[in-house]
């Protein structure tokens, strides 16, 4: 489905082979754009009876190539490194049959609010065929990782992750799709949460 919604981005507009992104049809959608720049959109879309949000961000490198990007998406040890908010980051399972995989991450949140803790499934994909990589990861339950009342955990979160290689995995260039949505059970207002995505 990530694939798909992929390729009706691009047909919307044209092949992308790093151009102009595509802008999804807010009437049908409601998205609505919070961030437009040159190799960066960002757009929201309201998620019906509740107070939160539904993100989607189409970008583009063109100084990068798509398998090492790929790859550091999937790196929870590189991760670490890079990540200051990290607090803990661990594979929990792994499913050889799928290619699943169990995460447990515990990250920073603002002072003086608690740490927050996912525990979420990922599979991911290089489509060689279609010239793509995806990566999907949900929110899970895990009987080895309960809740610690030390942090909040995060119930609902979704992520999905299209990328098109201008050319190759292996050569310079490509264009993404991020579509995210969480629940971190903040208190903050709507406009504190606006100001939040679009400055941080």
């Amino acid at each position: 489905r990530s694939a798909l919604e992929m390729k009706r981005m691009e047909s919307a507009a044209g092949v992308l082979q790093g151009g102009e992104f595509p802008r999804p049809e807010p009437r049908a959608e409601h998205w609505e754009m919070i961030m437009d720049k040159k190799h960066f959109k960002l757009w929201r879309r309201p998620i019906e009876g509740t107070h939160l949000y539904q993100y989607r961000v189409f970008g583009s490198y063109t100084d990068v190539t798509p398998r090492q990007f790929f790859n550091v998406q999937l790196d929870t040890e590189y991760r670490k490194k890079w990540d200051s908010l990290v607090i803990k980051l661990d594979v929990i399972e792994r499913d050889l049959a799928t290619g699943s995989e169990v995460i447990h991450w515990v990250t920073h949140f603002p002072y003086p609010m608690y740490s927050r803790d996912y525990v979420y499934v990922r599979r991911y994909c290089v489509d060689k065929e279609n010239n793509l990589m995806v990566l999907v990861s949900r929110a899970v339950e895990h009987p080895s990782v309960p809740e610690d009342p030390e942090y909040v955990r995060v119930r609902t979160y979704e992520s999905q992750m299209v990328i098109r290689p201008h050319k190759t995995f292996d050569e310079n260039g490509f264009d993404y799709l991020l579509t995210y949505s969480d629940n971190p059970q903040t208190v903050f207002p709507r406009y504190c949460v606006s100001w939040m995505v679009s400055s941080g």
